[in-house]
């Protein structure tokens, strides 16, 4: 005998039944504890199925968000979603009292990170061209590498003759270093303006201290443009 379907719970995004600012304070107890119960970053659709249809996440999310200030973690957007993290002044007294953070869980050569820095800015890129940027071979094992950490992927057959695989950074990669999309790296061509980053500095392998994490010293290159302009 076949078993039967269980009935789907019903489940009320709407809130219709509450006044507004009950409806409004329920949701954000949703979405903050959907949020703090992934271990990934949570997307826009996902959050979409417990709040009402005219519900706006950015302004509920702002709301979450002011109320964290004086909290020792934050909701941070990463990764096209967002995501509880503890607050980088903390950082010292977690390594303190618990080791954590001490070690990188994910280390790089410094060829790695610069072949990873290289996707990231000009995916979708075969290996073929990574050879070719670098002025060397960048054998599979790097590429096999970045692929187990899960910061690149697979991406387009390139339309080159022989249709190599190309290879694109992943969420993993945007969870990793902090940032929520690609438009997050540090611009190109602002740096190679001011200086701070340029083809030949990237086959030295001289790259700016933090850029591999998502960080750029946005007064430094403010500085360095404007030091620019005024010589």
């Amino acid at each position: 005998m076949a078993k039967r379907a269980k009935t789907p719970v019903s489940f009320d995004a709407e809130l219709s039944a509450l006044p507004p600012e009950l409806r409004w304070r329920e949701w954000m107890g949703r979405v903050e504890a959907v949020i703090f119960a992934s271990p990934e970053p949570v997307t826009r659709e996902v959050l979409a199925k417990v709040v009402g249809r005219d519900c706006s996440l950015d302004h509920l999310i702002d709301d979450i968000r002011a109320e964290l200030r004086a909290r020792p973690y934050e909701l941070v957007a990463v990764a096209g979603g967002w995501q509880h993290r503890t607050r980088k002044s903390f950082a010292e007294a977690i390594q303190v009292a618990t080791g954590l953070g001490t070690t990188e869980t994910k280390p790089l050569s410094q060829s790695e990170a610069l072949v990873l820095l290289c996707i990231g800015y000009f995916q979708p890129i075969t290996r073929g061209e990574l050879s070719q940027f670098f002025g060397r071979e960048i054998s599979r094992d790097t590429i096999g590498h970045l692929r187990r950490l899960g910061f690149i992927a697979a991406g387009p057959r390139s339309p080159q003759p022989g249709a190599p695989y190309t290879y694109v950074t992943t969420r993993e990669f945007l969870s990793h270093y902090g940032l929520n999309t690609l438009r997050d790296l540090p611009d190109m061509e602002a740096l190679e303006d001011a200086g701070l980053l340029s083809k030949d500095m990237l086959l030295a392998g001289d790259i700016p201290l933090g850029l591999m994490a998502g960080e750029s010293d946005d007064e430094e290159l403010e500085e360095e443009v404007v030091s620019d302009e005024e010589s």
